[in-house]
């Protein structure tokens, strides 16, 4: 009798066990489903916004910075600068600030780099604006609106801001925290696709980040 209770309570415990195990593996499963929703709301949200969209007749462009290398401006920069550009060549008169500090494999600023981009493809430099210290896009927003208002430029009658279109939904976002109003954008294609795809993967955490944070 004692045996037989002996093997019974072996067998309920392994019982147990597995019961526990089901639990957690179902928590875990659960837990991941989740974040997969989550995630997948988010990718949406950043997808949402990767597309042109103009509204009236903005006199300030902002374009966003990006990798700067020693030969000239990185693909995803490049891709930033030549949609400026197009605008450009129907409005040559906007005022443009470019935004982008030096880091620490950078020869020069970010905003440099696209100055002298511009400048070499007909863009006048009396109507570019240097932001050169900025490192992220809140400070990249934050430091251009400084700028603008020593300009004696409203930040509220109307701004259009060029970058990726992963970038735009965060940047359109972050633009209106800090106080410019009438927000338009360009979307730049991202033509090199290891980072384009890493972006679409980091953007959607950047968001929550930013939203949590950028204040």
């Amino acid at each position: 009798m004692i045996q037989k209770a002996h093997k019974r309570s072996k067998i309920e415990v392994s019982s147990y066990k597995g019961k526990r195990l089901g639990l957690w593996l179902r928590i875990f499963l659960a837990l991941v489903l989740a974040g997969m929703a989550i995630f997948g709301t988010l990718l949406g949200q950043v997808l949402g916004g990767a597309h042109d969209d103009v509204d009236g007749d903005p006199q300030v462009m902002v374009i966003l910075g990006c990798q700067l290398h020693d030969w000239g401006p990185s693909i995803m920069l490049q891709d930033r600068l030549d949609k400026a550009l197009e605008y450009l060549e129907e409005h040559p008169d906007i005022t443009v600030v470019v935004s982008g500090g030096q880091g620490p494999e950078e020869p020069t600023s970010e905003a440099q780099g696209m100055a002298d981009y511009l400048a070499d493809h007909g863009v006048n430099r009396e109507n570019i604006i240097l932001e050169t210290y900025s490192h992220n896009t809140w400070q990249n927003l934050t430091y251009s609106a400084k700028h603008l208002e020593e300009a004696g430029i409203d930040i509220k009658d109307g701004v259009i801001i060029v970058s990726n279109g992963f970038h735009l939904s965060r940047a359109k976002m972050l633009a209106g925290r800090i106080g410019y109003e009438n927000v338009s954008v360009l979307a730049a294609p991202s033509s090199h696709t290891p980072t384009r795809l890493k972006m679409y993967v980091r953007e959607p955490l950047a968001l929550v980040k930013s939203f949590v944070f950028d204040r």
